[in-house]
């Protein structure tokens, strides 16, 4: 504390940290074997491209051996290291092994999983010549890299590669819906390049059924391409090799979308314009941000023109979400929704904003309605038969497609159910991994081809995810299966959730013995250091738009709240209910 001196103003808003960046250093010429042990795991935390110091601490032979870039587990707190053996082996070595508790692995593919168990793998140590004489060094390494959870959120940084929704119903036409397929990549390391090379390689394993890249197989940068970057205007250029040599402009400018919005956020001022050149280095293509959005309108960054919710009086009303609504008061919707007919309980309204799927108050019945004045409202879409109140049906959701899903939580017929456009017939959607469990919430994606599911089993209800899959051929009543379900949050007991953004939810919940906290996490299972959000008294439902620009909206204990960029919750109405965005 100064003791002396004028007091002086500062700047209440400071810049952001400077990231914290690890510089491994090589082992000691006489080094002993815990020194050793230390250095490695040490250098596997660090920025250094491809681990040449950690290859420092191994034997020629083991260094050959060692692929880091394979695979990579992450522990709670990183490893721990003991000795297996008081002394020396009988072949002189020293076995050494390392403990942890496993939350994660990252594949090749750099994709993320959350796993659940301990660690355990042992490193051998032996002495080899050097040049001061004998040295200890790891001739055993453990397989990949293993590191802490905060080291990883450190190192690692999120990007979103982006391939087109595909569907086998539709005759193998491509879809224009881009998937977000979320990886990680080393955030000191060249990650645009990082990123391109990503993209190109293709998508994760877990989302390769339900999408397609434009770019043909076996596309990479031109040989001898070590780095990306774009020039003063803002374009990057991005040699590519034979492979793509002969594709046509269409699909040349559609392999453009793909690139300019999975790069979007990797450099400071962002890229403006990508070219794609053949190997002979000639242009293919030029596309800019504003051809890309024509190309591949991008349904999980909509522009909602309203936020919705449930008055008092258990009608839909609609308040300014952006545009020149903003700020409006809340308002009854036009048509049958929003005149009080029908009481509701909760409510979806579809993506372009002219319909709207309303369950009936005691939680029996499924109706939808056109957002125009003077429409009528019809009979029932889909009835539970249920006997309890709480046992019926689930909030429905609205995907990009324009289909209307809906969960019927009857105990003695649980079931998942479509309809198509919001009308028809519904399909039941088969559901492979429940394991028993029964689905309390439905979201889905805007994309169609993921659905979060809140699962309730042994009295706990886990976030799960999993991809929509469709049969059938064109005009065919299709086959619709949610397979390869996967834990989200899987630290969390998760009460409500929502899609808020391309691969990112929000969710209410409480992990084991804490309070209930409001969070951002991936779909992939990654919980974010920095994603808690401020809190809010007994959260009970949370809406949020796929566009990160427009305030979280949520139903607590205070009524209907908001939460602007940059503010604090802020009360809307003290009575209502069920907010929700298009979706």
């Amino acid at each position: 504390m100064p003791d002396s001196g004028d007091v002086r103003g500062v700047q209440a808003t400071q810049g952001p940290d400077t990231p914290v960046r690890v510089f491994p250093m090589p082992p000691r010429d006489d080094a002993g074997p815990p020194e050793i042990v230390q250095g490695f795991l040490e250098a596997l935390t660090s920025d250094d491209p491809q681990f040449e110091v950690a290859r420092k601490y191994l034997t020629a032979e083991a260094s050959k051996k060692w692929h880091p870039d394979r695979s990579t587990v992450v522990l709670a707190d990183g490893p721990n290291t003991k000795t297996d053996h008081g002394g020396n082996d009988a072949a002189g070595g020293l076995t050494y092994t390392l403990t942890g508790q496993k939350v994660a692995a990252v594949d090749a593919q750099h994709a993320y999983e959350p796993v659940d168990g301990p660690y355990r793998q042992t490193l051998h140590l032996t002495k080899v010549d050097g040049p001061e004489g004998q040295e200890w060094r790891i001739d055993m390494p453990p397989d990949g890299v293993v590191l802490g959870d905060s080291d990883f959120q450190r190192i690692y940084q999120p990007v979103d590669k982006y391939y087109f929704a595909s569907d086998s119903s539709s005759d193998g036409d491509e879809r224009r819906e881009l998937v977000a397929d979320p990886v990680y990549v080393r955030g000191q390391i060249d990650p645009l390049t990082q990123t391109v090379k990503s993209l190109l390689a293709g998508p994760t394993h877990w989302l390769e059924p339900v999408v397609r890249s434009r770019f043909p197989s076996g596309t990479q940068l031109k040989k001898g391409t070590k780095s990306l970057s774009p020039d003063d205007q803002d374009k990057l250029k991005v040699p590519l090799n034979r492979e793509a040599d002969r594709v046509g402009q269409a699909q040349c400018t559609e392999m453009a979308a793909q690139l300019l919005f999975t790069i979007d956020d990797l450099t400071p001022s962002g890229v403006d314009e990508v070219e794609l050149q053949r190997s002979d280095g000639s242009q293919l293509c030029v596309l800019n941000q504003a051809q890309a959005e024509s190309i591949a309108p991008q349904r999980t960054t909509g522009h909602p023109e309203y936020q919705y919710f449930l008055d008092k009086k258990h009608r839909l009303v609609r308040m300014g979400g952006s545009g020149k609504s903003a700020g409006s008061k809340p308002e009854p919707v036009p048509g049958p929704l929003g005149n009080g007919d029908q009481a509701l309980r909760s409510v979806a309204v579809s993506r372009n904003e002219e319909r709207a799927a309303g369950v009936s108050l005691d939680g029996r019945s499924l109706f939808v309605g056109s957002l125009a004045s003077g429409a009528s409202l019809g009979d029932a879409v889909v009835t539970s038969r249920a006997k309890s109140e709480s046992d019926r049906l689930t909030t429905p959701s609205w995907d990009g497609r324009g289909d209307l899903w809906v969960a019927d939580r009857n105990p003695k017929d649980p079931r998942l159910l479509l309809l198509e456009k919001g009308a028809g017939e519904p399909i039941e959607v088969r559901t492979f991994g429940l394991d028993g469990g029964r689905i309390e919430a439905v979201r889905v994606a805007a994309d169609g081809v993921r659905v979060a599911l809140l699962v309730k089993e042994d009295g706990k209800t886990s976030l799960r995810i999993g991809r929509v899959e469709r049969e059938g051929g064109s005009g065919e009543r299709p086959e619709v299966s949610v397979v390869e379900l996967r834990a989200a949050a899987p630290q969390m007991e998760v009460t409500a959730m929502s899609w808020a953004g391309g691969s990112r939810l929000v969710v209410v919940g409480r992990e084991s013995g804490g309070v209930q906290q409001i969070r951002y996490v991936k779909c992939d299972g990654l919980t974010p250091s920095g994603g808690v959000l401020p809190g809010l008294n007994g959260v009970k439902e949370i809406a949020a738009s796929e566009n990160d620009q427009l305030p979280l909206v949520a139903h607590s204990d205070d009524g209907i709240v908001r939460l602007p960029a940059g503010a604090a919750w802020q009360t809307v109405v003290e009575d209502g209910t069920a907010p929700v965005y298009p979706g």
